[in-house]
């Protein structure tokens, strides 16, 4: 009857972290196990792809640069080989364009080596593995989110709001804005985003342009037609994965100030950007 009842216990999660960081992976490792986690590690990404053949884990943390295969090749042999597990990128860099092709190669979440602590890894293992959604919901609806600022910053006055449904860059990008000392503001959707607009009158908005119900250019013939002509002409960088020339000619007509193709730009880019739209 014992064995019958233990058979019954729920299994432990197992998680596989390849890092050839080798005091990173144990601390990670640590941490994990103290959450009940069943947790092995690989310090290199060829030992690494053998581990999860074998061990077959639920869910890899996978550094990018690492000796004999890299996560980029990790993650094209997963693909190669069908093998579907969840994987969360731990990487020294989170610029944009490696977002984009760890997220093409079926990467689910990304974390920078330089900003997040034990905790902040635990938070993602558990969204993905629990399957906890990341963003709250009140009445079935989104709700507004301004990214928590950093006390020891110095304040800019400046307000972004960010649009954008990507969670990876959207992370990226906000802590980017938030360390150059920017209020940033967070939408998901087209109808966050208006609302957010008309609540906290930001000083500048980027606006990604392939979104849930309303798309960006929706949102930009709005926010121009808006009653209040100053908010009206409040200034939109237009952000998108569609570099068509077409579609930079459609956004620049309905007096978009700028465009950025996220595949070309990195954060301090951005930054950059924005600066020069604000004239500061």
């Amino acid at each position: 009857m014992a064995n019958v009842n233990q058979s019954k216990k729920e299994k432990k999660s197992k998680i596989l972290i390849i890092e050839d960081e080798q005091p990173l992976a144990d601390l990670l490792a640590a941490k994990l196990e103290k959450e009940d986690y069943e947790v092995d590690c690989a310090y290199d990404g060829a030992a690494g792809y053998e581990k999860i053949k074998e061990w077959k884990p639920d869910l890899i943390l996978l550094d990018i640069v690492m000796p004999k295969m890299d996560g980029y090749e990790v993650l094209e042999k997963l693909n190669e080989d069908k093998i579907k597990i969840p994987v969360i990128i731990i990487s020294n860099s989170g610029q944009p364009v490696e977002i984009e092709k760890t997220k093409k190669l079926g990467a689910v979440g990304h974390l920078i080596k330089t900003e997040f602590n034990p905790v902040d890894v635990i938070k993602q293992v558990k969204d993905y593995l629990g399957g906890n959604g990341k963003y709250s919901k009140e009445n079935g609806k989104s709700m507004p989110v301004q990214a928590k600022e950093n006390d020891n910053v110095k304040k800019m006055g400046v307000k972004v709001l960010l649009v954008e449904d990507d969670a990876f860059l959207r992370e990226i990008c906000s802590k980017k804005l938030l360390k150059e000392g920017f209020s940033v503001y967070e939408a998901i959707d087209g109808e966050q985003a208006l609302d957010i607009f008309k609540e906290a009158e930001p000083d500048i908005i980027l606006l990604d342009i392939i979104l849930p119900a309303i798309d960006g250019f929706q949102i930009l013939h709005q926010i121009r037609n808006y009653e209040d002509k100053k908010m009206a002409a409040t200034p939109v960088i237009m952000l998108s994965n569609l570099g068509q020339e077409d579609d930079i000619k459609k956004a620049m007509e309905m007096k978009a100030n700028d465009y950025l193709v996220k595949a070309h730009f990195t954060t301090e880019e951005i930054v950059e950007k924005i600066k020069k739209t604000l004239g500061k």
